[in-house]
């Protein structure tokens, strides 16, 4: 990563970048550089959000952002601040609106170049507005930069179906100029900087959420049955399992957002300091997640490595990783699944966002909502991730199962898989939400049984209203923007 420039440090020096700024390609690449900037910035909220929730991953300090957890977050809390995620988006809709304008005044600027960065930024914006819709379900659809400081900024929240489309809109149009790059110079950016396969992974992840799963198949076939030379590839070898996490940027990765302590002196915002192997970390696996992680590890075929569970994705708090009480994040901390004393010299892992297998866990789950004639097919995907984890494969007769006992098999592999993540609450909404709502008491059920801190009796009342799986619009934004109603659930006006 010494050769990757401004791309990790440059912050144009206005955060509104007004339309005079527009004169050079280097312009254009420093508006685009401090677009993933801010995208490191969110990296708090992403694990907040897409954790918390989920009951795998819990916080044990008593506090605003164990609200979270609990469901009772409040709208004046810090913690549903959607700042960070409209910076990215404000970002990416100046180099999608401002870059043509390059073209007329720096010669040394290209079309190519400019329709490269173009893509890049409606990844960027698409990306972001799906955390948001995942995280909101209603927020402003914003599609021009905000390029002054004193100009108004009242917008009105835009349905889920709309977001959506447009997401997808963003993604089409970003791959439909076919200036998407496979690979880049630097070899970090392969990985960190948004690309064609980067572009398919999330369009996949769109479509499951929005219940295409036709379309979930065929963008991750685009990257599955891929032969470029720069593409992403599953690695096969357990032995190579936790290089997708040190030194990171791996084979396997599609996109993950860089940290560099060695040139730049980063560190603020990576998973590493927040996933720290002691008591008093800010995360740590719930229980239930502890007992699946030891299940695990017992469960490892003999004279195998539990790569994915035991020095894997976590270490225990005591050498008897049986009885122990507590379990640690050991994916952002650990150099490799042999000794626990083998730390990072610094606190700069990386966030991974998309990675192959996910993108083969997302297949395997839209073929089991295809239905039964697809279970064998899906079964093939997470025996194959199992075979990875020097784990025996699921014996399954399919002629008995039925689609819950599936779905159950693929999302239990999700989240060993992609323990710590940032996955595992959109898995289980995905669950509650899918084909109107056919599994929310099994949902609800799933919630509680993992939830260790709060009461079962609050968790089933409260998850029975679809509104309370969202967040509430920050209280800020609301006296800000008149035009910004509340999250239906936290409307104090309306209780």
């Amino acid at each position: 990563m010494s050769s990757c420039s401004d791309w990790l440090e440059v912050l144009p020096k206005n955060e509104q970048v007004t339309s005079d700024y527009w004169k050079s390609k280097e312009d254009v690449e420093a508006v685009l550089a401090s677009g993933y900037y801010y995208m490191r910035t969110t990296i708090p909220y992403l694990i907040d959000w897409g954790e918390l929730r989920g009951g795998s991953v819990y916080t044990p300090f008593v506090g605003a952002r164990s609200k979270i957890q609990d469901f009772q977050l409040v709208a004046n809390s810090s913690y549903c601040k959607w700042e960070a995620f409209y910076q990215v988006i404000n970002m990416a809709n100046s180099v999608i609106n401002y870059a043509p304008t390059v073209l007329g005044v720096d010669e040394t600027y290209k079309e190519a170049s400019m329709k490269s960065h173009q893509t890049e930024a409606y990844f960027m914006r698409a990306l972001t507005y799906f955390y948001l819709v995942r995280n909101f379900k209603e927020v402003p659809l914003v599609l021009t930069p905000y390029v002054d400081d004193s100009a108004p900024y009242v917008v009105a929240k835009s349905n889920e179906n709309e977001i959506l489309e447009q997401i997808k809109k963003d993604i089409e149009t970003a791959l439909d100029t076919d200036a998407a790059k496979e690979s880049y110079d630097e070899v970090w950016a392969n990985k960190g900087r948004a690309t064609k396969w980067s572009l398919y992974a999330l369009m996949a992840d769109v479509c499951l959420w929005m219940e295409d799963y036709d379309g979930c198949i065929t963008y991750a076939n685009k990257l599955i049955e891929a032969n470029a030379s720069f593409r992403p590839v599953f690695i096969s070898s357990p032995e190579n399992w936790f290089t997708v996490f040190y030194p990171g940027n791996s084979n396997e990765s599609i996109f993950e957002l860089n940290w560099d302590y060695a040139t730049y002196g980063q560190t603020s915002n990576s998973p590493s300091n927040y996933y720290q192997l002691q008591a008093s970390s800010i995360y740590l696996y719930t229980t239930a997640m502890k007992e699946r992680l030891v299940e695990e590890t017992e469960e490892v075929l003999e004279g195998k490595n539990p790569v994915r569970s035991l020095y894997g994705a976590y270490v225990p708090s005591t050498d008897d990783y049986k009885t122990a009480e507590l379990a640690y994040v050991w994916k952002y901390q650990g150099v490799g699944v042999d000794d626990v004393n083998a730390v990072r010299a610094n606190k700069d892992a990386n966030f991974i966002i998309y990675r192959m297998a996910d993108v083969l866990l997302m297949k395997a789950e839209a073929l089991i909502w295809k239905g039964a004639d697809s279970w064998e097919a899906a079964l093939k995907i997470i025996n194959q991730i199992r075979v990875r984890a020097n784990l025996p494969e699921l014996a399954i007769n399919l002629q008995e199962a039925d689609e819950l006992t599936m779905l159950k098999y693929v999302l239990n592999e999700r989240d060993m898989e992609l323990a710590a993540e940032g996955k595992r609450w959109y898995d289980l909404m995905r669950l509650g939400k899918s084909k109107n709502y056919k599994y929310k008491n099994e949902f609800i059920q799933m919630v509680i049984a993992n939830n260790k801190t709060a009461s079962q009796s609050w968790l089933r009342s409260v998850l029975k209203n679809e509104y309370a799986w969202y967040l509430p619009i920050f209280q800020d934004e609301l006296e800000a923007n008149e035009l910004l109603k509340q999250n239906p659930y936290y409307d104090v006006t309306n209780q």
